[in-house]
């Protein structure tokens, strides 16, 4: 399983993908909220072989979009 922890704030995130164990897929990076960079980063896991679970954290309204967009594209995400 592969786990995408995604780390909330107002205008934009830091995403690390690890792979079971702990073992880094991607440095840690950040990127903005926009389609274009949701867009980018479902390109991206859409490469990876495996399961994927996305985990953020719920940080008032900032998280929603992000969480709207991955559950429409049928990631199991849990906030």
């Amino acid at each position: 399983m592969i786990s995408v922890g995604i780390d909330v704030s107002k205008g934009k995130s830091t995403v690390c993908i690890l792979k079971p164990y702990g073992e880094i897929m991607c440095s840690p990076f950040e990127m903005l909220h926009g389609e274009k960079e949701l867009n980018a980063l479902d390109d991206l896991l859409n490469k990876l072989d495996g399961e994927i679970r996305i985990v953020m954290e719920a940080t008032g309204i900032y998280h929603l979009p992000i969480l709207t967009f991955f559950h429409e594209k049928g990631y199991f995400v849990s906030v």
